[in-house]
């Protein structure tokens, strides 16, 4: 099974944002990271989602359930990268 290019690139901005995320959470909550890792991957879900809700809406882009999904891999993997560089600072 070959997936295409362009769900590559949604899992790869997924890995990025779901690092950012993690990393923004627990800069601002660092006493609460299981709330910060739990808030941040609701945010994953709801921008993969959002985006593609957007361009659905607006015509701008093309509407893939399965972009959403990708992106939420992705972001998924992201924080995971994250976890163990927190961890290794607490």
């Amino acid at each position: 099974m070959k997936i295409a290019p362009d769900k590559w690139r949604h899992f790869f901005v997924g890995i990025a944002m779901g690092a950012t995320l993690q990393l923004t959470g627990w800069w601002l909550m660092p006493a609460h990271l299981y709330w910060a890792t739990i808030i941040a991957f609701i945010m994953v879900i709801f921008i993969s989602y959002g985006f593609e809700l957007f361009s659905k809406f607006t015509g701008i882009g093309r509407y893939e359930f399965m972009d959403a999904v990708a992106a939420i891999i992705g972001g998924i993997i992201g924080m995971a990268v994250i976890w163990p560089l927190i961890i290794a600072d607490r």
